[in-house]
């Protein structure tokens, strides 16, 4: 007979755990569905998981790695145990990044004008201009609405004390929300009691809310805009993500070689001849987007694209340039960049960062490699990073040498306790770390997705959740105020 999965041996240890206070007893929003898992009969714990598995296998809800030798399309991990999130909590989280999107946005089109947080000295010119998210050929650009980051996955953290901080924002072409949707669905069938008895708010309007936000941003002179999803292609990590989030929108998902600029706008190929093409959602970075403007060699770009975004006949979300304001040496600066903008104090802070091109600080960071995460600036996805607590003494050695060969492009932070979450781990349950991706979609109004992506580091005592460094996800359940209502 199989065992009966409860949380009586759970250990929280040192961590602020999502489903327990340290003494061991559930959270108020945990408690309903800490009672259902304790309720199942034995095995049926671990049914509902398999199924969960088998479902976004039928799904066909993948990601790739590029060089595994095991191949390169994978499954993404997924653990039926959600992570629950209260009203008041994710009140506070949203008004913060609320307030941190309308001053990075400011960040950007001010980098691209005029420059003044440059010129009165809060953030170094150097340090913009150097970036590899900045482009001189987007100066004067001047998108819809004066809107530049349309879609953003800024990443939290919670430390020991439960308090959240951003970790890094990512507004470049962010991914995962797809897994975010598809999470859901799948939690709903696995527990489906649990969505008719507590008020769990939506996330499966964010397709539709997508599609807002796109035709928002259209050019006025088009009054029933089309949009498209512009993808590199199949060979690309996310290309589920751009056929799922296509599919779901209801747009076109085209390629470089799909568009043409004919007649001064941007048309897709089709079997009736060409259409004209209003919105571009954009999976391309800037410097593949159009070989007339950046790189000659692009063979994913659209030529000739940047002229009719100048000329304002398609709008483009990220609008091209939004990079500057993902690099991790530039996301030191939000917390001056909310008070100059705003004139407001940050309402999540950001983690604790050292800045490798300031001789002091890279001081700092060389002396106490084994205690610190070390970045690459434009990195994304657990790559070029050290985690200094799991790193060996030739790995600092050679990170150090990086670091003194290139300084613009590290910064360090402390190594931070993640709060943990209970995941199934063969039959019982063990805390693993997690962070969270919220979405932000910025057209007419900025709206927050509410919960988002909860990345997990499944291997015991990773720090590291990234999908492609053997991280998983879970579905976020944000509690609503008011009345049970279905998910």
């Amino acid at each position: 007979m199989p065992p009966k999965m409860d949380f009586r041996n759970y250990d929280t240890g040192p961590f602020h755990d999502e489903m327990f206070t340290a003494d061991g007893r559930p959270r108020d929003g945990c408690r309903m569905l800490h009672g259902k898992i304790e309720s199942l009969p034995p095995g049926e714990i671990l049914a509902r998981q398999t199924a969960a598995e088998q479902a976004f296998y039928d799904m066909g809800i993948t990601f790739t790695v590029y060089g595994h030798e095991e191949g390169t399309e994978k499954i993404f991990p997924f653990d039926i145990i959600p992570r629950v999130i209260e009203a008041a909590e994710w009140d506070a989280v949203e008004r913060g990044l609320i307030q941190r999107i309308t001053a990075l946005n400011l960040f950007i089109d001010d980098v691209y004008h005029k420059g003044r947080i440059m010129a009165d000295g809060v953030v170094p010119r150097s340090v913009v201009e150097s970036s590899t998210g900045y482009f001189k050929e987007c100066q004067g650009l001047n998108p819809p609405r004066g809107v530049w980051c349309h879609i953003t996955g800024s990443d939290l953290v919670r430390d020991e004390t439960g308090r959240f901080m951003v970790l890094e924002d990512n507004l470049r072409c962010p991914s995962g929300v797809s897994y975010v949707l598809a999470n859901r669905r799948i939690l709903k069938r696995t527990f489906p009691q649990v969505f008719e008895t507590i008020n769990i708010r939506p996330v499966d309007d964010y397709a539709p809310l997508l599609l807002d936000m796109l035709h928002a941003i259209a050019p006025q002179a088009a009054t029933r805009p089309t949009a498209a999803l512009l993808t590199p292609g199949v060979y690309n990590s996310a290309y589920f993500e751009h056929t799922f989030l296509a599919q779901q929108a209801g747009i076109e998902l085209v390629e470089g070689r799909d568009l043409v600029v004919a007649d001064g706008y941007v048309h897709m190929r089709t079997t009736k001849g060409l259409t004209r093409v209003d919105v571009l959602y954009r999976r391309v970075g800037e410097d593949f987007l159009d070989p007339k403007a950046f790189r000659p060699d692009s063979l994913l770009g659209v030529p000739g694209i940047m002229e009719v975004y100048k000329a304002g006949r398609v709008s483009m979300a990220n609008a091209p340039g939004t990079g500057v304001a993902d690099d991790k040496v530039v996301y030191a600066y939000v917390p001056q960049m909310i008070r100059y903008y705003l004139g407001e104090t940050p309402l999540i802070d950001n983690v604790e960062t050292f800045l490798c091109w300031e001789d002091k600080q890279r001081r700092h960071v060389l002396e106490n490699l084994e205690t610190m995460v070390v970045k690459a600036a434009a990195e994304s996805g657990g790559y070029g990073m050290l985690v200094g607590p799991a790193s060996t003494p030739e790995e600092r050695t050679a990170f150090a040498a990086r670091i003194e060969a290139d300084p613009r492009n590290y910064i360090a932070q402390p190594t931070i306790n993640l709060s943990r979450a209970p995941v199934i781990v063969d039959d019982h349950f063990e805390g693993r770390h997690v962070d969270l991706r919220p979405y932000i979609l910025y057209g007419e109004d900025i709206r927050v997705i509410p919960g988002g992506l909860t990345r997990v580091a499944l291997k015991r005592g990773s720090l590291v959740v990234n999908s492609s460094q053997g991280g998983g996800s879970k579905d976020t359940w944000v509690l609503g105020p008011g009345q049970p209502a279905k998910g």
